[in-house]
């Protein structure tokens, strides 16, 4: 365990935590939302401190991140936890319930990820919510910086901007999830609100942070044309550039909705390319939305073949070799 930061003592022994938009009021004894921050004795305890339920060498496209050293490998590890209740959660036994863990140091996560070899570009945090696991996260990312690592957060985004600026210094990408363009949708799916998420990602795009976006199509919920139209076009304001993920659903957790139908992710797709620049789809093979093309000349830059990955079309430094075009690109 280890002291948390961001709360403030209040009265009758409890504390007030200030690290998410919920703002938990805890009483001594009890934790917030996210079931890893305890109230001890009118201290708040980061308990999931140094502890790790799940870790893997993956490629850096599993995150998913296209734009950020493709073809390379990353440390992924993750603890138990999360501020949302998603109602799909693919990873529920850790973020919603009790797992099995191991202790890991920063310096012995560093370690791990130097030992790798030269394939291995840096460390993920991911698998449950890696700003529920703040402390250590933070900790790391700045043994990470000193030691030349890459790091990696693959978030929902839902966090108050005091810690997100603190952290921000020391990471270097993010993919950060849009659940939904509606705030009625958050609550009912989530149990969180939309507009924190959309001032984390304007947040992290104005910092410098490489950036892309998820949003996981789910029928009925936040399929519509009009959602996804909106989505799109708010992350194009940002930056047309920005790499969106659109990924198909399928059964899981207290979700039994039957499984994204392929011509939605089809129409969806269509109507993201209308704003961006890049639309990826996952978790479905439709012939579309895998390889990355020039913007500008419609080249093919990068050939895709599930996690198999081919650099064919750039220059030095990310730029297209046919137009010359520069993409939003991580290569070196």
């Amino acid at each position: 365990m280890m002291n948390a930061q961001y709360w403030k003592a209040a009265q009758d022994g409890k504390v007030n935590c200030c690290l998410c938009p919920h703002n938990c009021s805890i009483g001594p004894g009890h934790t917030g939302v996210c079931r890893v921050r305890v109230n001890k004795e009118g201290t708040l305890i980061a308990a999931n401190y140094g502890r790790v339920s799940s870790m893997a060498m993956d490629p850096v496209e599993k995150k998913p991140l296209y734009h950020f050293y493709p073809g390379r490998d990353i440390f992924s590890i993750g603890t138990v936890g999360c501020n949302l209740r998603c109602s799909y959660c693919q990873n529920y036994t850790i973020s919603q319930q009790e797992a099995p863990t191991r202790l890991l140091s920063p310096d012995q996560a560093v370690q791990l990820v130097l030992n790798q070899g030269p394939n291995c570009i840096g460390i993920a945090f991911t698998y449950n919510e890696p700003f529920m696991w703040y402390e250590y996260v933070l900790a790391t990312a700045k043994k990470a910086r000193a030691a030349g690592v890459k790091t990696v957060m693959v978030t929902n985004g839902f966090v108050r901007d005091e810690p997100l600026q603190e952290l921000l210094q020391f990471i270097d990408a993010m993919n950060i999830d849009l659940k939904a363009f509606s705030e009625s949708t958050y609550r009912k799916l989530c149990g969180g609100s939309l507009q924190p998420v959309l001032d984390t990602v304007e947040a992290a795009v104005r910092f410098g942070c490489h950036v892309e976006a998820t949003t996981l199509i789910i029928p009925t919920y936040n399929d519509s044309a009009a959602e996804i139209e909106s989505l799109s076009k708010w992350l194009a304001n940002l930056s047309p550039q920005i790499p969106l993920h659109l990924s198909r659903y399928f059964p899981q957790y207290k979700l039994s909705l039957p499984p994204t139908p392929l011509k939605t992710l089809e129409q969806a797709f269509n109507i993201a390319r209308a704003s961006l620049n890049y639309v990826y789809i996952g978790n479905a093979d439709l012939g579309l939305g895998r390889n990355t093309c020039c913007p500008c000349c419609g080249a093919t830059l990068i050939k895709r073949q599930g996690y198999s990955v081919r650099l064919i079309g750039l220059k030095e430094g990310g730029s297209c070799a046919n137009c010359g075009f520069t993409l939003t690109l991580v290569t070196d």
